[in-house]
């Protein structure tokens, strides 16, 4: 298979970034001088998530933040988002054609080959892979990914950025990012930390160096 390169290439995403719950942890992490942040509301009405897309994108938008917006198109459309993320199951729901009218950067993800093609075939400004190791998050039917799938996505997409996700800490991380990721998303391992916000300043020295 040859390699894919996007139509219409947007900026990847920062090295590091975390994803959020609600507009109260982007209000949280963006003052440490995170770059990207990502919100995924679930489990909420869509009234609820609407007002939580608003909110995260007046902090971050004033910081200089990029926020992806995860599952809602249609808010993201009508609030002015930038970046929007949606899983294979979103995106056969989704209209594309708006999608693109809006200028919006869309990110797909995708945990198998029949999946990676059918994200390809939406021009994505990014590809997620994962979960690279295990993560206890959420229960996934998708076994660990691993660094050597990294690199065979990384080798298939070309110059489209590649976004690993799933069980990644700082000490794994030099080694997904020399496995061919050129962005890290991060859940757990800030989430579940004594002090998140600690956790995250780690996180940002690395991002600081790999950045040079």
């Amino acid at each position: 298979m040859t390699s894919h390169s996007p139509a219409a290439p947007h900026p990847a995403p920062d090295v590091f970034y975390p994803i959020v719950p609600t507009a109260a942890w982007v209000a949280r992490l963006v003052p440490l001088g995170v770059r990207t942040i990502q919100l995924r509301a679930k489990d909420i009405t869509p009234e609820d998530a609407r007002a939580e897309i608003a909110a995260a994108i007046a902090i971050a938008k004033p910081a200089g933040c990029r926020l992806i917006v995860n599952d809602y198109w249609q808010a993201a459309i009508d609030l002015g988002a930038t970046d929007l993320h949606l899983g294979q199951e979103d995106l056969a729901d989704a209209d594309l054609a708006a999608i693109r009218r809006a200028g919006i950067a869309l990110g797909l993800s995708t945990h198998s080959e029949d999946e990676l093609e059918t994200a390809l075939a939406a021009d994505p400004a990014y590809v997620a892979l994962g979960p690279i190791y295990e993560t206890k998050l959420k229960a996934m039917k998708w076994a660990p990914q691993g660094l050597e799938r990294i690199g065979a996505w990384k080798r298939r997409i070309g110059a489209l950025p590649l976004v690993a996700i799933g069980g990644i800490t700082p000490e794994r991380a030099t080694a997904v990012k020399a496995a061919g990721a050129d962005s890290i998303a991060v859940i757990t391992d800030f989430m579940t930390a004594p002090h998140p916000e600690a956790r995250v300043r780690l996180w940002l020295d690395w991002a600081a160096t790999v950045r040079g």
